[in-house]
């Protein structure tokens, strides 16, 4: 078991799922965080806050010392492949052991499944360099979509329109509970022999989101309604937020691989690494059922 990890997205969907599980498993994770000053809870829950920020890289290399292992989570902006090198180069001088890198379960041709494989491709070729010094071992988890994302981007109008609304058609999903991510992220870090591997992680069904809908209108005793709705009034809708365009590109890319059916694959990896079924839609339905009232 390594003596100090460092888990970046630390408040993030499942980087603060990964530090709970580090915490209930005896180990104090060291939380990277942009600001101490907002980082009482985490300190407060067991975690070690300590200041890093990409833009700023002498933050980087401070944040990485006496680290023996790194949980990545590399930010979703437009450059988030430079500013993931940062974070490689500065692993390799502070010798890291061990990289567990959140990815995203591969589609065709998409840009996000694109910036990936180049921060996958600049980890493991960062330990092949020749110098003992920089080898660095990767592990690379690629789930497909969050089933939290009904919380954290569909509340709101779950809550008070009994509807979400999205342009993913009738393809079918195997939506992963970010619990479940979290916990092959911790057997990654804990255990061995999760070396060089790449895994893809799923639930163990695939629904589309009318059928998503039809479960939360079950669990919460109301009509939950799924509204497809034309790409033009997405992007508008995202643009109206200011996301950055490449970034809102990216997510309609990867809205059409729904539709087309690309993401309904199913991986056994949750079993084989913790040894549990995957959470069902229906049980995360369940556990989060008061964030929808």
């Amino acid at each position: 078991m390594s003596n100090t990890i460092l888990v970046t997205g630390a408040t993030g969907n499942v980087g603060s799922q990964v530090v709970q599980q580090l915490i209930a498993s005896g180990i104090t994770p060291r939380v990277a965080v942009r600001s101490i000053n907002k980082a009482e809870s985490l300190k407060k829950a067991g975690a070690e806050p300590v200041e890093m920020d990409l833009d700023r890289p002498e933050t980087v290399q401070s944040a990485l010392t006496g680290v023996d292992k790194v949980f990545l989570v590399s930010p979703f902006v437009p450059n988030m492949v430079e500013l993931t090198a940062i974070l490689i180069e500065a692993a390799k001088k502070a010798k890291v052991q061990q990289i567990v890198k959140l990815s995203a379960l591969a589609q065709p041709g998409i840009a996000l499944s694109k910036w990936h494989e180049e921060m996958e491709n600049a980890i493991a070729q960062a330990r092949t360099q020749g110098f003992a010094s920089a080898d660095i071992p990767f592990t690379f988890l690629l789930p497909n979509g969050f089933m939290q994302n009904f919380v954290n981007v569909m509340a709101e109008t779950i809550k008070s329109e009994n509807a979400f609304y999205l342009n993913a058609g009738e393809g079918k999903v195997s939506f992963v509970d970010t619990r479940d991510i979290a916990s092959v992220a911790v057997a990654a870090l804990i255990t061995s022999g999760h070396e060089g591997q790449s895994y893809n992680i799923t639930g163990s069904e695939a629904l589309s989101h009318a059928e998503a809908a039809a479960i939360l209108s079950q669990v919460l005793g109301r009509a939950i309604n799924y509204v497809d709705v034309p790409e033009d009034a997405v992007r508008q809708g995202m643009q109206g937020t200011g996301m950055p365009e490449p970034t809102v590109n990216a997510l309609l890319e990867l809205y059409a691989s729904y539709k087309a059916g690309q993401a309904a694959t199913l991986s056994p990896t949750v079993e084989q690494v913790t040894g549990k079924q995957p959470i069902s839609f229906e049980q995360f339905a369940k556990d989060y059922a008061e964030v929808w009232q």
